[in-house]
């Protein structure tokens, strides 16, 4: 069953399949709410001459028409390495197998995290749009990424993830 991204409704789930349990809001203290129970993840994939990969997130996400990075809801006990893959591996087809870690970058409100998984990318593959979440993905060259609308919490982080990309 198609889902189309542009829809403002979310996909329904399959039938007979159950939510993982990190997949819900948490809500701040200050009523803001946070996707992912247990936390979330992202992977930036950084490709020397290709630029990073970028997810335009379906509308009806959360901040959706905006483009980010692939990743989502950690699960219980899966460390953001291993959720940022999973997710990245689910949403874009990024293969783990391409990809080696540079360095991640944590965003702790002592209640609920995000952690960017930054990687290399050593062997250079076509992202696939896997599932309703994205609308598109693109490589995108460093230099164009702030020319995109980005989702808010991505556009804050992005000058200091962009600072420890490597040159080449």
């Amino acid at each position: 069953m198609s889902h189309d991204p542009l829809s403002s409704t979310p996909p329904p789930l399959p039938t007979g399949a159950a939510r993982d349990p990190g997949d819900a809001w948490v809500e701040g203290p200050n009523g803001q709410r946070y996707w992912g129970r247990f936390g979330a993840a992202g992977l930036l994939a950084w490709h020397p001459e290709a630029g990073i990969l970028l997810q335009h997130r379906a509308v009806w996400s959360h901040h959706g028409g905006t483009w980010g990075l692939p990743g989502g809801a950690r699960k219980q006990g899966e460390s953001a390495v291993d959720a940022a893959v999973r997710e990245a591996g689910e949403e874009a087809g990024v293969p783990a197998d391409a990809v080696e870690p540079l360095f991640e970058s944590l965003f702790d409100l002592g209640f609920w995290s995000y952690t960017t998984v930054a990687v290399r990318v050593v062997r250079f593959f076509a992202p696939i749009v896997a599932d309703a979440e994205s609308v598109a993905l693109r490589w995108v060259a460093i230099s164009d990424v702030d020319a995109l609308p980005l989702h808010p919490g991505f556009a804050a982080s992005w000058p200091a993830l962009r600072a420890q990309l490597p040159e080449r």
